[in-house]
């Protein structure tokens, strides 16, 4: 049994085979076929945080997939009725897979340990693997290969861009983070990265526009996180050379992509101009959170 807590748990090779059943999975949605690959099987969904397309992407995963989902409230009493112990061994003889997406890393990792199913990371405090996931696969899509890219990640140094450096090391993407300096990705973290990832191509910088010079992908995340309102006005000050606008795009070569996460503060972190813009793959990037849950939920309950 395999949990997907962060990307450190997932090999370059197993990382690829999902990569492969997703882009298969893609082609045959296209096509009109879904074939259900997970007949009968279920999957428990603990969310502590809103979410569109985190939740939509997996049940609609599961659903083509042949399976169903059950989306968990706050009256199955998760964390609060019950020992963590007590709640997850009863949980996963009911269901074959968790995802949880929790504000605080160690819940989830603490439901895993007592799991007798599969548990996902569907966002945490510290990790976000699906969605770097995707947004790797999404690239690939782009370029028709990895080989050579450069990702350059503009803004805070949050849970997505530490899922990013990582994905980026095992895939051989050349990954540049500019973050104002109080919001850097933590000294620790990027040892433990540079230890567990040898090969990786990682530069850590200030300067935005050094960063996109040579960029494949332009990809930011929301200045505050959910959970980090109170910071807004302090972040918006502290974030305001660090927006993807049109001279931010501009700097980067002419084929260069825009991501972004989602949601987007449109006029904060990015503007209208490169939302609306021709060099925005958003969209394509959060539909392919579905083809890549499929590939997740097949690698992991298909055998």
């Amino acid at each position: 049994m395999r949990h997907i807590l962060t990307l450190f748990d997932l090999s370059v090779d197993e990382i690829r085979d999902i990569f492969r059943i997703a882009a298969e999975q893609k082609t045959l949605f296209s096509q009109g076929n879904r074939p259900a690959l997970l007949p009968g099987r279920v999957m428990g969904l603990l969310f502590e945080k809103p979410s569109l397309r985190t939740r939509v992407s997996f049940e609609t995963a599961m659903a083509h997939l042949g399976g169903s989902s059950l989306f968990l409230g706050k009256d199955v009493g998760w964390g609060t009725r019950e020992s963590m112990k007590d709640f997850a061994g009863v949980l996963s003889q009911y269901v074959d897979v968790i995802v949880c997406r929790s504000r605080d890393h160690d819940q989830i990792a603490d439901l895993a340990r007592h799991s007798d199913c599969p548990v996902i990371n569907g966002l945490s405090s510290i990790s976000h693997p699906c969605q770097a996931l995707s947004d790797l696969f999404t690239l690939n899509e782009i370029r028709g290969s990895l080989s050579g890219a450069t990702l350059s990640y503009v803004g805070d140094g949050n849970n997505v861009a530490r899922s990013l450096a990582v994905a980026c090391g095992k895939l051989g993407v050349c990954i540049k983070i500019a973050t104002p300096e109080a919001y850097a990705l933590e000294d620790r973290f990027l040892e433990h990265l540079r230890q567990e990832i040898p090969e990786l191509e990682i530069f850590v910088m200030q300067d935005p526009l050094a960063a996109v010079e040579d960029a494949d992908v332009v990809y930011t995340d929301v200045w505050a996180s959910m959970g980090q309102e109170s910071e807004m006005e302090a972040r918006r000050h502290n974030f305001k050379d660090y927006q993807i606008n049109a001279a931010l795009m501009a700097a980067a070569p002419a084929n260069a992509c825009f991501l972004h996460c989602l949601p987007a503060h449109r006029g904060h972190e990015v503007t209208d101009e490169v939302m609306d813009g021709p060099q925005n793959r958003v969209v394509q990037q959060a539909a392919n959170r579905m083809h890549v849950q499929k590939g997740i939920l097949a690698w992991l309950l298909g055998g």
